[in-house]
């Protein structure tokens, strides 16, 4: 303690309580004999989801591009976390209406197509306390604003293995988004395209359905997973959106 405390420059009092709390929350780990310190395994923790998300990131750079250039619509690929949604990559399309959005903003989870996927695949114990503490805000007349009716959207979602957002989070854009599964089969983050309303209409929803579900299947394999979950759907014909209707 008193070597780290001069290393720092705090006064002693003050050291002992700053390493009382990081050893208290596994950061920290003292050596019952020696007394000295090192690093705890949430340390590691937290330098494996920092791995794990530069790794997400860097695969994830040339299938984005490959989508926006396929689609002419904005990519993009977001992670869930403490309750928001966080897009840390976008490439834009060659379309001459851009969306304008900047990487690293939260948005909310439950009125994107985005926040839909992550949400979906969320264990209930993570789910009910998101229900019983985040506003359903209404963005504009689509948003869905009932938990009850949330649960039966991302029941949809899981079941048909994309999200749709028609209008929910900002008039005139919809939205399209798939899950990204790890080794473990785990979703650990979201890819998917946005548009004016003009571009992604119904017509076009089944073809871009499967382009962007084999994006979210090859960022996954590249990631490890051997699951042909995110394969599933891929050959929609057809998808029919009645008015206040949420595929």
């Amino acid at each position: 303690m008193a070597e780290v405390s001069r290393e720092i420059g705090l006064h002693t009092s003050t050291t002992f309580h700053l390493l009382r709390t990081l050893t208290n929350l596994g950061y920290l780990v003292q050596d019952e004999i020696t007394k000295q310190y090192r690093l705890g395994s949430r340390i590691f923790g937290l330098a494996a989801t920092a791995c794990a998300e530069t790794q997400l990131l860097q695969l994830s750079v040339p299938l984005l591009t490959e989508l926006a250039h396929q689609t002419g619509d904005t990519s993009h690929l977001a992670i869930f976390d403490h309750g928001e949604v966080v897009m840390i990559s976008r490439v834009e399309g060659n379309s001459p209406v851009g969306l304008s959005e900047r990487v690293g903003n939260p948005r909310p989870a439950h009125c994107s197509a985005l926040g839909k996927v992550l949400l979906a695949h969320v264990t209930e114990t993570e789910l009910k306390p998101y229900l019983d503490t985040h506003e359903l805000k209404p963005f504009t007349p689509r948003t869905i604003t009932s938990p009850s009716r949330l649960r039966e959207e991302l029941a949809r979602v899981r079941e048909q293995g994309y999200a749709f957002d028609d209008e929910e989070l900002a008039q005139g854009i919809r939205c399209l988004a798939v899950p990204v599964r790890n080794f473990a089969g785990r979703v650990v983050a979201a890819t998917g395209i946005s548009a004016p309303v003009w571009r992604l209409g119904m017509e076009r929803l089944a073809q871009l359905t499967e382009m962007v579900k084999t994006t979210g299947h090859r960022l996954s394999q590249q990631l490890g997973s051997v699951d042909n979950e995110g394969m599933r759907g891929l050959g929609v014909e057809g998808v029919i959106l009645t008015e206040g209707s949420h595929v």
